[in-house]
This record gives C-alpha cells, structure tokens and sequence, in this order.
C-alpha cells in the first residue's frame, strides 16, 4: 500500500501559515466552476495513468479515478464506430454516468448499438443502478464492460447491484492480460516520433486476473 506523502508546509514555500485557509477557500471555488466531469474523445490517455490506474492489484491504495475507454458501435444503414476515454475528474459525476449523459444520451429505436468499455474498476452500486435501468429501457443496446479490478465486492448491496446487471443484459468481464495488451495499443499516448512500444505486463497480472476472475464468477452464480 502506498504510502502517504506529507504536504510541504506554506513557510517552506515562502507563504506565512494563515495564508493556507484562504488558499483552499480559492482551491475551493476554483473547483465548484469545473464540470463534474471531464470528457476526452478521441484522444489517447497518458501511459503513465494507465499504468497505475489499470492496475488490477487486489488493494487499490490511491487508485479512487474511474479510467473508461469505450468503443460504441452503432448499426443502422450504415455502421459507425466510434472510440475514446472519460476520467471522473472531478467528483459530481462518474465515468459510466458521463458516458450515457453525453456519448450516448439517446438510443434511436431503430438503430442497434453495441458498447464495450474497458474500465479500471467496476462501477459503484449508483452507476450499476443506471446501467441496468438503462440496458432495462433500450433493448437495442448491448453492453460488455471489461474490468481491471472489482469495486468493493465484499458489500452484500454492491454483489447484489451487480447481479442485477446481468440480468439486465450486461456481459461483465475481468480485463485478461490481453485486454490490458488492447488498450495500451489503441487508447494510450505514444511518445511523438518513436515506434509504439510493446506492452509490459507487470509481475502479478495473470495472478490478479485469475483472483477477481474468481470473485467475479461467486458473485454471478
């Protein structure tokens, strides 16, 4: 588990100590004229935020972002794919509620759509609530959500929202060693003017997959 770094004082930084409340006071305001959630569409998110974010370590010290990299399908007369990532930057909104309220707001009834996302963690039991009433409400839609880690899975109202997601429909997954492979080659930042490089998967992956794997499986039975 990481350890916590402490905060370098204000005098240390040239500041008296009575300045630090006023400072949060702008931090503060600074952060309630953000949206509740930043959106990057078609665009690649940092390697080193993948690295860490899509981890599937069993403590997640740190780790309290949602990463959502999505691919949306949408079959009609013609098919139109289209791929890109959302991060729950700030704290009014997750990454799953982002995706239906801007990427897709409205399921046209005579279009299908297929949605994958690939997600540092399983959503949390008020994201799961929508994912099924949503999945519930657009029969045309079809929903695989590929994890790297599962989100407080020891909650008895956590295992049950997520029981309620397949019976709606969703197909979830445990992100395999491969998954994390594809989304480093198609959603993460390559350095400009350098050949891609390969994927290195970290010590435990295959052990970890194989452990949530496990959690997942008891969970849906």
């Amino acid at each position: 588990m990481a350890e916590k770094q402490e905060e370098p004082s204000n005098t240390q930084n040239g500041e008296p100590e009575n300045a630090e409340e006023s400072e949060e006071k702008k931090k503060k305001l600074k952060r309630e004229d953000l949206p509740p959630f930043e959106i990057v569409t078609g665009e690649r998110l940092p390697a080193i935020f993948f690295k860490f974010q899509f981890r599937n370590v069993e403590y997640s010290s740190g780790r309290n972002k949602t990463f959502l990299c999505y691919v949306l399908e949408t079959q009609g007369k013609e098919s139109v794919t289209s791929r890109g990532y959302l991060e729950d930057e700030h704290a009014a909104a997750h990454a799953e509620m982002a995706f239906f309220n801007t990427i897709l707001p409205k399921c046209e009834s005579s279009l299908r759509y297929n949605v994958t996302w690939y997600v540092s963690s399983s959503p949390c039991v008020t994201c799961a609530d929508r994912i099924t009433e949503t999945l519930k409400k657009n029969k045309n839609l079809r929903l695989t959500i590929m994890v790297g880690r599962l989100f407080m899975w020891e909650e008895p109202e956590m295992q049950a929202a997520l029981k309620k997601m397949k019976s709606a429909g969703c197909k979830l997954r445990i992100m395999k060693p491969q998954d994390f492979e594809y989304v480093w080659q198609n959603f993460v930042e390559q350095e400009e003017g350098e050949e891609a490089k390969a994927f290195v998967p970290w010590e435990d992956i295959q052990e970890n997959f194989q452990y949530y794997e496990e959690k997942l499986a008891e969970i849906l039975q």
